[in-house]
């Protein structure tokens, strides 16, 4: 089949790679100029340079909606797009010119975690499995019915780079595969049940700040999550910032006010945490690992010199 490309980043850029291995022709890519935000600098692959090295003509651009690309995207008339990471709405003319539609791949297990950052908000919600789906767009974001998909398990002690990169080598055969079956004649796919959907959005430095008063398991989850080389989960000690490189949960049970740095376990100190600390009845967030704001990195019982006081959300 001949294919447009829409993709950005290391998963537009894996899903390109596996288009041009395959028997299909990719005719024509569409890609977003490079970017200074955080989260857009992490798996940063160029889908440009990569097409440009294969002959591959490229269109630059941060949304689809000018009449020059819809011009071109004539042109080259392709009998399907495939979209991966693209990060602006695609219009229905656009998803709708080829006579196959566009097929989207979206690094979740639709029709939860429809949006941004899958795999961190998944391994913050202790998902037990994570994956990547093929399906049709639509008018609504990720919405489509399901040409396929694929999952992997999520460990107990995996961090979002983990699953990144079990999720990314997904990528090329759960695209193939769907293509395989659409240029084969398939044109009734899975409807994604809708009241299990879920949807969310892209992530800030707000969202890595860290809340004691979530469950000392969660905020273990998100310090996984936000793992090297995301940014790292953060707090403020005497109101200074540091951030929390790796942690685990307590063994004993802490009670008091969220936030208190109380004891050594292990090679870590125990910061009591939840809302309902109070009880008694909590696991506290034993931290091991942490960076200073001038950058150094040490063991938390290094930095921790002494019990008491209070991590808290702001200076």
């Amino acid at each position: 089949m001949r294919v447009v490309m829409f993709g950005y980043q290391t998963w537009g850029h894996r899903t390109l790679q596996a288009l041009l291995d395959s028997e299909h022709d990719v005719v024509l890519v569409v890609t977003h100029p490079r970017s200074d935000h955080a989260y857009e600098k992490i798996w940063s692959d160029s889908v440009a340079d990569l097409a440009e090295a294969r002959d591959v003509p490229v269109l630059i651009r941060n949304r689809p909606d000018d009449e020059e690309l819809f011009e071109r995207l004539q042109e080259a008339a392709p009998d399907i797009i495939v979209a991966n990471n693209w990060r602006t709405w695609i219009p229905p003319r656009i998803f709708g010119l080829p006579r196959h539609g566009t097929l989207n791949i979206h690094d979740s297990l639709l029709p939860k975690y429809a949006g941004f950052s899958p795999l961190i908000w998944a391994l913050i919600n202790g998902e037990s499995e994570v994956g990547v789906t093929a399906h049709m767009m639509n008018d609504e974001l990720d919405a489509g019915d399901i040409v396929r998909q694929e999952a992997v398990p999520v460990g107990p002690t995996d961090t979002a780079t983990d699953l990144f990169h079990r999720t990314v080598d997904l990528i090329g055969p759960v695209t193939i595969g769907a293509l395989d079956l659409i240029a084969a004649g398939k044109t009734e796919f899975t409807p994604q049940d809708r009241s299990h959907a879920t949807f969310f959005h892209k992530r800030s430095a707000e969202d890595i700040r860290i809340d004691w008063s979530w469950p000392a398991e969660d905020l273990e989850r998100l310090v996984r999550a936000q793992s090297e080389p995301y940014p790292s989960a953060f707090t403020f000690h005497k109101g200074t910032r540091i951030e929390v490189l790796a942690a685990a949960v307590s063994q004993g049970r802490y009670g008091g006010t969220p936030g208190r740095i109380f004891y050594r376990e292990g090679d870590g100190v125990v910061v009591v945490a939840g809302s309902d600390a109070r009880t008694g009845r909590n696991r506290g967030l034993a931290i091991t690992r942490v960076r200073t704001e001038d950058g150094r990195e040490m063991p938390a019982a290094e930095y921790f010199t002494a019990m008491g006081g209070y991590l808290t959300r702001r200076p």
